[in-house]
């Protein structure tokens, strides 16, 4: 039987249907809003796999039918997902992960497919409500409703689930997620609103998040199967009795040192030494020991924090670990800088390009180009681990994709800047928040670079213990911080306002009141970083680096642009291989040329010039003599274009012979005087010379009167 639910958000319909599709799934929904479309489902294992962490994957799939179109490449079929899909993976997997049970190890997958795109409801969050409801529906133990919701500001004004033609004019827009009581999950960007606009939107949105949730749970209640009981694994107490008497004060003792490398080894040896002193007898239960281990370590450093107010490292709960900023590390590049925060470390560079160097995009939305980007690499040497190299992660998306949104605020954009900008972190040690370093490192390296940014960005990652009536607020977390700890909460901006957040939670939910005191104190921190920062380097150089290419731009006759290029391109080819510079030609007649060497750029364009110009009347010429007739020269005075000298305007005196004067091939100065309308052209080389004393020029001659030359009044009567 179908079933569904509908109500309206933003003056538009959101259905959620069940029971038409995909029943054999262990919970399938589509959702529609607008003429947007998918499909969600989930599954699960029938037996727990034996690992030590939540076994939930997250794909979300667009189909390129959804949209009426047809794949590009060789095999014309959907391939690896793009980083849309990537992005809207990650913004529905962090919500619904923290509301499984803990202890919960049945390999579960929610599948999410792009069914149909109307191009203005972006279909990532339906798959966000998507998940939220099969989920709620299906048999799998799910401990609170989830949906999501996307929040705009125009013009001083709230807006729910903005169009994708409405966010680009939005101020703020944030997606948010949470359930009936509180927020999950929050991703956003902003032009420099303040702490208090962004509290605003939160709570706009989480007031739409309830009414979703009271829909999908009406959904539940109509068709949703009965959920099935889960209990953690009895765990042998008197093993765990053992490792706690084996363990006494070790872990006490080792989190007491505040250098991460050598607390990690003290760790590590605690943990080998219980392993090996129960491996004989519990053969079979080592993990288990192991996982025992890691969750006393869990409960030892939050009982640090929460009872003894101290971090492992012996910061206060708001200090910044020491930073330090270095530009122009590297010699050959546009751009550089290394930025340090205690033991996070990101070496970040920016080099610039031409219109050539945009990205492509080819989305449902549209194609589209991209003139900024921001890249992010973690390599393994930066944890001190070894792991293969196989291409980019979904967290290096991720991260990259938080920190490119924190900076593109201050990009300078249009004819002010007319630059591909491409900014590349490479993070060289990792001890928390290395995307926030990104962030920092990228302004940095603009500011290098010679970049015209409109203010510095800095950034930094806050974190949460929270124990019933207990919480405290940790500012620039530790890698354990993040990992034993209950939020990884980014905030970046300028001095003036936020540019992008970020925020994860292990519990349940978060209140908007935590969310405040958290954004306060990240404030404060911000702050202080982009002092740290300024003391480096406190805005744009004022001039390019040396290395980057100059680029000139000027607007020719759109209808001369096929000049320029040359038949089969032959003429553009020709003057970038003789100037060497980069030559890009847009529909609008807008030229722009590039090089490194202003010398090759100013000879790119004289000859563009050249090609382009027009003849002026009382302009001189060096012209070469192209063709010789009886009664002139043709002389070509610019790149394709001729001009009569008529033998009476070759000198003052009488030229019996064209060829007493020039010769094919000769360099010929002359003067325009005439352009006639249709385009022909006049030439003199006698007014480029002083006359000869005494000199007077002849009388006009008298018009002529009777018929046109050429044409007797037999012939016009003969006509007639």
């Amino acid at each position: 039987m179908v079933h569904s639910v509908e109500l309206e958000i933003g003056g538009r319909t959101l259905k959620i249907e069940s029971g038409r599709v995909a029943k054999q799934a262990g919970g399938a929904v589509t959702v529609q809003y607008g003429e947007s479309v998918v499909l969600t489902t989930v599954c699960a294992s029938r037996k727990p796999i034996d690992r030590d962490f939540l076994p939930l994957s997250v794909d979300y799939r667009e189909r390129s039918y959804a949209a009426g179109k047809i794949p590009g490449g060789f095999f014309k079929r959907e391939g690896r997902p793009s980083e849309k899909e990537i992005l809207s993976c990650r913004i529905i997997d962090r919500p619904i992960r923290p509301m499984f049970p803990d202890g919960y190890r049945f390999e579960t997958q929610v599948l999410i497919t792009v069914l149909s795109h109307d191009r203005e409801n972006d279909p990532d969050v339906l798959g966000l409500i998507g998940a939220g409801a099969c989920l709620a529906i299906s048999s799998i133990p799910f401990e609170a409703t989830v949906a999501g919701i996307r929040v705009g500001k125009i013009e001083g004004e709230l807006v729910i689930n903005p169009t994708i033609t409405q966010l680009e004019d939005c101020d703020l827009f944030v997606t948010m997620a949470g359930t009936a009581d509180s927020i999950s999950m929050v991703e956003g960007g902003a032009y420099e609103v303040s702490e208090e606009d962004m509290l605003e939107a939160l709570t706009f949105g989480h007031g739409y998040i309830k009414q979703i949730v009271a829909a999908i749970d009406e959904l539940k209640s109509k068709c949703g199967k009965e959920k099935k009981v889960f209990e953690l694994p009895e765990v042998d107490a008197e093993l765990t009795a053992k490792i706690d008497a084996l363990l006494g004060d070790k872990l006490k003792t080792a989190n007491q040192i505040t250098e991460k490398d050598e607390r990690s080894d003290a760790k590590r040896a605690v943990k080998n030494e219980i392993v090996e002193a129960l491996e004989e007898e519990y053969p079979d239960d080592i993990g288990v020991v192991k996982n025992h281990i890691h969750d006393k370590d869990n409960e030892e450093m939050r009982r640090m924090i929460l009872e003894d107010g101290k971090r492992l490292d012996g910061r206060d709960f708001d200090t910044v670990r020491p930073i330090s900023c270095d530009t122009s590390v590297l010699p050959r590049t546009h751009g550089s800088a290394l930025f340090t925060r205690g033991q996070t470390q990101a070496l970040v560079v920016c080099t610039l390009g031409t219109k050539v160097d945009e990205q492509r995009l080819d989305e449902l939305e549209g194609e589209s180009k991209k003139s900024y980007m921001l890249h992010y690499n973690f390599p393994p040497f930066s944890v001190g681990e070894v792991r293969p190299m196989r291409g980019v992660g979904r967290r290096e998306v991720g991260h990259g994709n938080l920190a490119e949104r924190a900076l593109n605020p201050i990009i300078p954009v249009g004819d002010r800047f007319p630059y591909t900008i491409r900014i590349v972190s490479d993070i060289l040690e990792s001890n928390g928040s290395s995307s926030m370093a990104s962030v920092c490192g990228g302004s940095l390296a603009m500011m290098d670079t010679g970049v015209p940014i409109k203010a510095p960005v800095a950034g930094i990652a806050m974190g949460l213990i929270k124990e019933n009536d207990k919480v405290v607020v940790l500012t620039d977390i530790l890698g354990d911080e993040d990992h034993f700890g209950d939020m990884d909460f980014k905030v970046t901006g300028t001095a003036e306002g936020l540019t992008a957040l970020q925020m994860d939670i292990k519990i349940k939910g978060l209140d908007l009141e935590t969310m405040k005191m958290a954004m306060e104190k990240a404030k404060n921190a911000r702050l202080h970083i982009l002092g740290e920062m300024a003391k480096a380097i406190d805005k744009p150089r004022e001039d390019l680096s040396e290395w980057a290419p100059r680029i000139i731009t000027i607007k020719i006759n759109p209808e001369k642009i096929g000049e320029v290029i040359g038949p089969g391109g032959k003429i553009i080819r020709q003057i970038v291989e003789e100037t060497g510079a980069k030559i890009d030609i847009e529909d609008d007649g807008t030229v722009m040329i590039a090089s490194v060497e202003a010398e090759a750029g100013n000879a790119a364009l004289e000859r563009i010039k050249m090609i382009t110009e027009d003849p002026e009347i009382g302009k001189e010429y060096i012209g070469t003599v192209r063709r010789v007739a009886d009664f002139g020269a043709f002389v070509e005075i610019l790149p394709g274009k001729d001009g009569l000298v008529h033998i009476s305007e070759l000198a003052y005196e009488r030229v019996n012979q064209v060829e007493d004067v020039c010769k094919v091939g000769d360099s010929l100065k002359v003067k325009c005087i005439n352009v006639d309308n249709d385009g022909k052209v006049r030439l003199s080389h006698k007014d480029t010379m002083p006359a000869p004393e005494g000199w007077v020029p002849p009388p006009p001659r008298p018009p002529r009167s009777g018929p046109p030359r050429g044409r007797s009044q037999n012939n016009n009567r003969r006509r007639r």
